[in-house]
């Protein structure tokens, strides 16, 4: 039998009591959190975590070309580990709660293209041998090393222009490829400014 529907003093208090918690039951299984209970919201690839929330090993360096061992198209991949008590899709799909023990993704940074060249042995040729060209043709530029070997570096002028601009890495080895340089060591960062970025959109949260 059903219960009587309350009257008197009480009467309206009791049907706002009933009318609120109908009202929090369609919040409840309608709402953000009934979505997020049936599975609605979808689960963060590793990748995507923010900064802090995980941990990337030091790349392993190659000793003959100090670089990235697995460095190819100047890019090499480093293991990271997403911190515990994280809950992520690691790099093969799967959804892991991870306990800061387990490689989530593989971030990319980036590499040179070596060729066997030591900058080292550049800048001590130049510096030693280079009024007799020896520096260019250590880097491949035979006719300027020929050159600088009949005119005694350019009478001194151009060895130590040479040497300058070697040391300050300006000249390379003449197929392109950067120097082996120790790779926590000093190396060259050259920027550019382009149309794409003399003027880039500040963009914030």
């Amino acid at each position: 039998m059903a219960a009587p529907w309350p009257s008197g003093p009480a009467a309206s208090d009791t049907v706002a009591a009933r009318l609120l918690g109908v009202l929090w039951f369609v919040l409840v299984t309608t709402g953000p959190w009934g979505a997020a209970a049936g599975g609605g919201e979808e689960t963060l690839k590793c990748e995507d975590l923010k900064v802090g929330q995980y941990i990337c090993k030091d790349p392993k360096i190659n000793d003959a070309t100090q670089e990235p061992v697995n460095c190819t198209n100047y890019t090499a991949h480093v293991p990271c580990f997403p911190a515990p008590n994280i809950t992520c899709k690691d790099f093969g799909g799967n959804e892991t709660h991870f306990t800061g023990n387990e490689v989530g993704f593989l971030k990319p940074i980036s590499c040179r293209n070596v060729n066997g060249y030591s900058y080292k042995v550049a800048v001590a040729l130049s510096l030693f041998l280079g009024w007799l060209g020896a520096d260019r043709f250590y880097l491949g530029y035979p006719a300027l090393g020929l050159l600088k070997f009949c005119t005694v570096g350019f009478c001194g002028i151009g060895s130590l222009i040479d040497f300058i601009l070697i040391s300050m890495q300006i000249v390379g080895p003449s197929d392109g490829s950067s120097y082996i340089i120790d790779y926590y060591g000093t190396r060259l960062t050259r920027l550019s400014i382009t149309n794409e970025t003399f003027r880039k959109t500040q963009l914030y949260p």
